[in-house]
């Protein structure tokens, strides 16, 4: 089934030309020319669509209200947004991400680049549905866990473990989207040494997959183990993941670069940090982060039955 998108922009020709490309390359296409128009078709069918594309600037009800609208909706506060603007100043891009948006377009933008964001937002929507499917499946015992701790290698391996460690939190689709982030960061630029710009010239030449899988299956990196712990006590839920690589330059990603904000990938930490915990700090060379979700009195396990 083909994946369903919503664009949103005042500009007849922009929209025709967004449902042209999109079309073209498979997805299916709502258009809408203002945004109380968009929050009608979000509202009654907005977990249908797998990404939103928004122009910011738009009469009436404008991109970033909209946008707000959509983080106070608990059914479509992680809906993807991808925020298209003719502004490129670095203060508009920290605006729009600020309010939520996922990606950020700066018009005119090319095919290439408009096709690989819509993917990748794609891939997340995808991806949170999927958590958010197993945790409907509730373990109620797990979220009285005070500590646990488990070893894997692959990103197969990494979901499964993910949903699980999720269901240790009151709200684990919220939970397990950053973690699974961060896993993958730790297995794809730790374990296996894949640097930011290596990810980025893959993915430009469709070789990503392939050289995923050969490092996998390499005698040596694709060996490498990440740990992942999770512990309990009054008023939080702490997890840390640990990878046997050489670290990376944590703190440039804890605070991109707008220009760099504008690529197609990058942006695990971020998400991590902004929508799925409270507090999130790498320690050590970088190989070492710790993240965790503040809990409600009611939710700290054998501690609030005391």
């Amino acid at each position: 089934m083909a994946k369903r998108l919503l664009l949103v922009d005042d500009e007849p020709f922009n929209l025709e030309l967004l449902a042209e490309l999109l079309e073209d390359a498979g997805y299916e296409t709502v258009a809408v020319d203002n945004g109380e128009g968009a929050w009608q078709i979000l509202q009654r069918e907005g977990e249908q669509f797998s990404a939103v594309l928004l122009d910011k600037m738009m009469p009436g009800l404008s991109g970033f209200e909209l946008l707000r609208r959509m983080k106070a909706n608990s059914k479509l506060a992680f809906l993807p947004v991808i925020m298209q603007t003719a502004v490129g100043a670095a203060a508009s891009v920290q605006e729009g991400l600020s309010s939520g948006a996922f990606y950020y377009l700066t018009k005119p933008f090319s095919r290439e680049m408009l096709l690989a964001v819509v993917a990748a937002a794609t891939v997340h929507w995808d991806r949170h549905q999927y958590f958010r499917e197993l945790a409907s499946q509730q373990i109620g015992a797990l979220q009285h866990l005070d500590r646990a701790e488990f070893s894997f290698r692959t990103p197969h391996e990494a979901r499964h473990v993910t949903a699980l460690l999720a269901k240790a939190s009151p709200e684990p689709e919220k939970i397990a989207t950053g973690l699974f982030e961060l896993i993958i960061n730790a297995i794809e630029h730790g374990n296996l040494g894949v640097s930011y710009e290596e990810k980025s010239r893959l993915q430009q030449l469709d070789q990503w997959g392939q050289e995923l899988e050969r490092r996998l299956a390499d005698p040596v990196l694709g060996q490498r183990k990440i740990h992942v712990s999770v512990s309990r006590s009054p008023g939080k839920l702490q997890f840390e993941i640990r990878d046997q690589g050489d670290g990376f330059d944590w703190q440039h990603f804890l605070v991109r670069e707008p220009d760099e904000l504008l690529a197609s990938h990058g942006r695990g930490i971020l998400i991590a940090r902004r929508l799925s915990f409270d507090e999130l700090a790498y320690r050590e060379r970088g190989n070492v982060v710790t993240a965790v979700t503040y809990l409600p009195p009611d939710a700290s396990g054998s501690d609030s039955a005391q």
